[in-house]
């Protein structure tokens, strides 16, 4: 089935067919109510909660953990600037949804290592992770690009995470064979020494 653009509200949630299999929510009015009315849709495959401009607030880890749980087959979920989703949520679609290939938690602002080490020891089919202006550190990305999904990696978005040093640059390059999209700017910690090495990538 094509992609749904909707403003999804608990009733609509639930006149959904079961059969859907993606929803582009970027900008519609969705909080942690709606994700819950998802369950019936079993063969979601890609879910999209992305916004630009502002934070969205509504969605939490409570309503990712529930999404998750009720769709196995979630190949993406996109939650950029759901600021109010934490490790919580990350951990429960790690955990439950093992066909995730992209997963973008940009913006972020409490996600930590714990959400990179939970996609790298779960997440083997991960392809693209977008993990920007959060507070993540050199140990949590060392976990991601170590992980099952180590071979498949292909994207990586890092820019202005402001606890990363060249450390994360090097376990990216060194571990990820098939990296080719690597971005890190913004991040004040990442010296100029890795940038010739890295211009390949970008």
């Amino acid at each position: 089935m094509g992609t749904l653009i909707l403003f999804l509200s608990s009733i609509q949630a639930k006149v959904l067919h079961p059969a859907v299999e993606a929803l582009d929510l970027r900008d519609c009015d969705v909080s942690d109510d709606a994700l819950l009315q998802l369950s019936n849709c079993k063969q979601l495959k890609k879910i999209n909660l992305n916004v630009w401009k502002d934070e969205r607030l509504t969605v939490t880890s409570k309503g990712v953990a529930a999404l998750a749980s009720s769709c196995p087959y979630l190949r993406e979920a996109s939650f950029k600037r759901c600021s109010n989703m934490t490790d919580s949520g990350v951990l429960a679609l790690a955990l439950n949804c093992p066909l995730l290939q992209i997963v973008n938690i940009g913006g972020c602002s409490s996600i930590t290592d714990a959400s990179l080490h939970a996609l790298g020891k779960n997440c083997q089919h991960l392809h693209s992770v977008d993990f920007s202006s959060t507070h993540v550190t050199d140990d949590g990305v060392i976990a991601l690009v170590s992980g099952i999904c180590s071979k498949n990696l292909k994207e990586i978005h890092m820019e202005r995470c402001v606890n990363l040093t060249d450390v994360a640059v090097e376990a990216v390059l060194t571990c990820c064979p098939m990296i080719y999209i690597l971005l890190f700017h913004g991040c004040p910690l990442i010296t100029g020494e890795l940038l010739a090495g890295a211009d390949m990538f970008s």
